[in-house]
């Protein structure tokens, strides 16, 4: 089983590193993360801060719509062109396709976040002045946005299961939009003053991800020079893990069963 899902895993993989629209993402967002060089020289002693944070955003953002727009074709575009058929025939699981095709995913990501980092250690080491230990701790940052992607990527598949790349993306792109708001509708339910209103956005609150859980990082975070002395708690990354676990499990597992019930005949 371990076999075949790394199989299929790998296979993922090459077949998304040809991508054109991957390698245009990573282009843009290295462009993003070295403009900030010369956006850093407008600013008044906050250059490294404004690197750090116009570097993050541009990983996390860039690496988002590999998430999304990769994500969405890896099954439907094996049924459009009916190679599922092909790969049904062997003794592989449907579960295993898409396990598989997840971690293929999941390690493209992980690559390319990879690039896109050291751009930003790179861009950051040019300018100079942050202290040794700021490099250590951008992959702190980077780690949680991996984690974001990891449940991005999820979702993506879950809908390339049943639905069409174009509807898949928006399903998408709308639940990765409404999750980092997942608190402000909860404030929202408590100042209706209607239970059936608060009952509701607190079940959409628990229901719908909660991105906001991977976004609490930037340059202050990173820096630690005049004014940026905070860390990253411990717990924080631990508790962004963990929930990113659970998630996904069940996301996949949800795929899982759309996917089995699904008739290629």
């Amino acid at each position: 089983m371990i076999r075949r899902i790394l199989a299929i895993a790998g296979n993922t993989f090459r077949e998304t590193v040809r991508d054109k629209i991957l390698y245009n993402l990573i282009l843009f967002a290295l462009i993003m993360i070295f403009s900030s060089l010369a956006l850093g020289q407008l600013t008044m002693g906050n250059d490294n801060k404004v690197i750090v944070d116009l570097g993050l955003g541009s990983i996390s953002i860039f690496g988002t719509m590999i998430a999304i727009f990769i994500g969405i074709g890896l099954v439907y575009k094996e049924i459009e062109k009916r190679t599922v058929y092909a790969i049904l025939a062997k003794p592989v699981r449907r579960s295993e396709l898409i396990v598989g095709k997840y971690f293929g995913l999941l390690f493209t990501l992980l690559v390319n976040l990879l690039i896109m980092t050291v751009g930003l250690e790179l861009a950051l080491l040019y300018t100079g002045g942050a202290d040794p230990w700021s490099y250590l701790r951008i992959l702190s940052a980077v780690s949680m946005i991996f984690l974001s992607l990891a449940l991005t990527t999820a979702l993506a598949l879950l809908f390339s299961t049943f639905s069409t790349p174009a509807l898949s993306a928006l399903f998408t792109l709308f639940l990765w939009i409404i999750g980092h708001f997942g608190n402000d509708l909860k404030n929202f339910g408590e100042l209706t003053k209607s239970a059936v209103v608060e009952w509701l956005c607190l079940i959409l609150y628990y229901v719908i991800p909660n991105f906001a859980n991977f976004t609490i990082l930037d340059g202050s975070y990173v820096l630690q020079a005049e004014g940026y002395s905070k860390m990253v708690p411990p717990w924080t990354v631990a508790g962004g893990f963990f929930y990113c676990l659970v998630y996904v499990t069940l996301v996949l597992s949800l795929g899982v069963i759309i996917f089995r019930h699904r008739d290629f005949k």
